[in-house]
């Protein structure tokens, strides 16, 4: 266990598109709320401390919120074709800092706010969940015919103006990489 950065674990922060924010509001409910951008998207601000962009999303604004109640946080950096994870934990603010925002623009998008965690724990997780799970090996993905689409389950879960069709649609222009910012 770290207490900062050392240059492994800043690598692999450069190199992951992909971190999991843990955190727990006052009355003790956690949330679990994936971040994805370009490799590199969160920024190192130093060996103690990190700046993760909020995108658009849910809406829910689950983590927000339970940072305001109680700011410590959990972090789980992945990297594509790797088995370990690096693993952070520190307390966390809001921040609109203009200057640091404008480091994070992608696609011409300027993030409106962003997480700044400042780090009180560092360490890489052992990939055997990883490996056991088959995570990047497409030959052993499970079948997923039948499981509902992302709009079925809203569909069914939600009230909406949109049809189910009418979400499909709107959620394929995501992965075209259309309207994500």
């Amino acid at each position: 266990m770290l207490s900062s950065l050392d240059v492994h674990c800043r690598r692999w922060i450069e190199r992951s598109p992909f971190v999991v924010i843990s955190s727990v509001d006052s009355s003790g409910r956690m949330d679990l709320s994936p971040k994805g951008d370009p490799a590199g998207f969160v920024r190192i601000l130093d060996d103690r401390t990190l700046a993760i962009p909020d995108r658009p999303g849910n809406r829910r604004l689950d983590t927000l919120h339970n940072v305001l109640d109680s700011p410590e946080v959990g972090l789980m950096f992945v990297v594509p074709g790797r088995g370990e994870v690096l693993r952070a934990s520190g307390s966390a603010q809001i921040v609109t800092d203009p200057e640091l925002l404008a480091t994070m623009e992608v696609n011409s998008n300027t993030p409106i706010l962003a997480l700044v965690v400042h780090l009180k724990e560092v360490m890489f997780h052992c990939g055997k969940s990883v490996i056991r799970s088959k995570l990047w090996s497409s030959e052993q993905w499970p079948d997923i015919s039948g499981l509902a689409s992302y709009a079925e389950c809203l569909g069914d879960q939600t009230k909406s103006d949109e049809s189910v069709a009418e979400m499909e649609s709107r959620f394929a222009s995501w992965h075209d990489g259309n309207e994500l910012y």
